[in-house]
């Protein structure tokens, strides 16, 4: 790696597997002090050991989004622990409730949407605004938001994280031009499809097929897709990119909705 976060400070939340440990690891690698946070505290030490066995510097923590004392206190930390704070990638979602219980808005529970919303949207804030203070303190930082696909175009499902993503993307303009002359950028991620784990079991197989139809690349997306971004946008080759949302999709949203299939129908390719 060429170190381009030397002894930087940097968060990454939902840090325990899949984008999350990807991102952390590479963010290490990349010479940054790397705080490992996420509500899984297991996995994250796994993550943490890690990048130490690989020569990074990383700590874990535990971490609730959906507590704002709990996001208070992991900035705390951080900053307690290395010193400062230079990077804040909020990467960390309320997936679980996505997969099982973001219903149709037709049939939506309520109390998932707020949920959803505490979580993802809240928990984001809250980390922000903990961490703003501390990145001004250092002559600035680089605030990166995970948001999604879904926040950019209406799905079959999942209404209330595409909701919640949308809401990332224009929270992360708000920080940009609240911010940006105190030397504070933030830009948001919106990710593709990734395989990642958690999206490789069987019940996946014909989901990925069909993205893969979508996509413009010959390929679905990586973990390491989406931390080559983040380590992007943190670092001073991104110094005049703020306000932004960076699709790494594969081109997904790209094209317009019937290429797939017009490409099938004129070449006979899937």
């Amino acid at each position: 790696m060429t170190g381009r976060l030397k002894d930087k400070i940097a968060i990454v939340t939902g840090a325990a597997s899949g984008i999350g440990a990807a991102t952390a690891e590479r963010v290490a690698a990349e010479g940054a002090h790397t705080v490992v946070a996420d509500l899984n505290l297991d996995g994250a030490k796994a993550v943490a050991e890690r990048i130490g066995t690989a020569g990074g510097s990383a700590v874990a923590i535990g971490v609730d989004l959906g507590d704002v004392e709990s996001v208070r206190a992991m900035i705390a930390t951080a900053v307690t622990v290395y010193g400062g704070l230079d990077i804040l990638h909020n990467n960390a979602a309320a997936t679980h409730l996505a997969a099982r219980l973001d219903l149709p808005v037709a049939d939506a529970d309520p109390a998932v949407w707020d949920d959803t919303l505490r979580i993802n949207l809240r928990g984001t804030m809250a980390a922000i605004q903990a961490a703003i203070p501390h990145l001004v303190a250092r002559g600035g930082g680089s605030v990166i938001n995970t948001s999604s696909g879904a926040g950019l175009a209406g799905d079959l499902s999942h209404p209330a994280y595409g909701a919640s993503k949308a809401a990332i993307i224009n929270l992360t303009q708000y920080v940009a031009t609240q911010h940006g002359k105190q030397g504070v950028r933030c830009n948001a991620i919106a990710p593709g499809f990734i395989v990642t784990p958690a999206s490789s079991g069987s019940e996946y197989g014909p989901i990925q097929e069909t993205m893969l139809r979508h996509h413009l690349t010959p390929r679905l997306g990586r973990p390491e897709d989406i931390a080559s971004a983040v380590v992007f946008l943190a670092s001073d080759e991104a110094a005049f990119i703020t306000g932004q949302t960076l699709c790494v999709d594969g081109g997904l949203l790209a094209h317009q909705p019937y290429v797939a299939d017009l490409r099938a129908t004129t070449s006979g390719q899937g």
